[in-house]
């Protein structure tokens, strides 16, 4: 199947962003644009050390910079970091342009687990549970906003896929 469309991948950090895009990226032989990890190669340091040395404002900088240059190729795979989709500008380019966005929706417990004990985690590492939990539902508000919502929670890695896939070929 060729994309007419860049297929786009957001939700929370530890929703399966980038293993499902580079899965459904190889079952389309289409490319896959992974933004944070362009964002490491093209900084030469990890997300963590970026928010560290550089501070968040920075990190959001190059990450609207990077994510809204990404956007304009087709035919490809996108996998946006967990606070892409709460910058406005990049949320209106993926809505009115030439993407299809899915959130990959999972239950707090679920999120929480893969990501609390995570040192790459720069917006979580200070915080306590409550407060994580709160960032979560925060971001679960504007993620609502995607074309097309994914709850991930009693499927299998593959069975998101196929989901992501047979919704996507409906558009």
């Amino acid at each position: 199947m060729k994309l007419n469309k860049n297929l786009v991948l957001l939700g929370m950090m530890g929703s399966g962003k980038s293993t499902i895009g580079l899965s459904i990226s190889k079952k389309l032989n289409t490319n896959f644009f992974d933004i944070d990890k362009i964002i490491e190669e093209d900084q030469g340091m990890r997300i963590s050390e970026i928010f560290k040395k550089k501070g968040e404002k920075f990190f959001r900088n190059i990450e609207e910079k990077t994510t809204l240059g990404i956007l304009k190729s087709s035919d490809s795979v996108i996998s946006l970091g967990g606070g892409s989709w709460l910058n406005e500008k990049i949320r209106k380019e993926i809505i009115l342009n030439n993407n299809i966005s899915f959130w990959l929706n999972w239950d707090t417990a679920i999120i929480l687990n893969r990501i609390k004990k995570n040192n790459r985690r720069p917006l979580i590492k200070d915080l306590n549970e409550t407060q994580i939990q709160k960032l979560i539902l925060k971001r679960s508000k504007v993620y609502s906003k995607a074309d097309f919502e994914i709850n991930c929670d009693k499927l299998t890695k593959e069975q998101i896929i196929k989901k992501i896939l047979k919704i996507y070929e409906r558009n």
